[in-house]
């Protein structure tokens, strides 16, 4: 029996130069992240074999949100999506990003782009 749970990281936080205004190239910014990774498994209970560590999902966004300046909150989810579908056993993401100072004329909680890809 082959099953697939999903594993999910959710606002996990880090500070990013992100954006296209001209500060936000030199200027870290927050930036919020889930991940969610559909993870195929074989058997009725987890095995070592069938898991997905945390801290490696962990290690490829925070590698992925924190090196130089990205114009697009787009272009971080496809990078991390990208990364996440090489790992074993995972066959689907979701990616989130979000960036909760946003420079808008009125109140905002944040601005938020999500992806979901399969591997190939």
């Amino acid at each position: 029996m082959t099953t697939s749970d999903v594993v999910t990281l959710k606002g996990m936080r880090f500070h990013a130069r992100i954006g296209v205004l001209p500060h936000e190239a030199e200027i870290a910014q927050s930036i919020e992240v889930d991940a969610s990774l559909w993870v195929r498994r074989s058997g009725e209970r987890p095995t070592a074999r069938d898991i997905v560590d945390y801290r490696r999902v962990y290690d490829l966004v925070a590698e992925v949100v924190t090196h130089g300046h990205t114009n697009f909150l787009e272009e971080v989810g496809e990078r991390i999506a990208e990364r996440a579908l090489q790992l074993p056993l995972v066959e689907r993401v979701r990616i989130a990003v979000r960036k909760p100072n946003v420079a808008l004329p009125g109140p905002l909680a944040y601005a938020e782009v999500a992806l979901e890809r399969e591997r190939a």
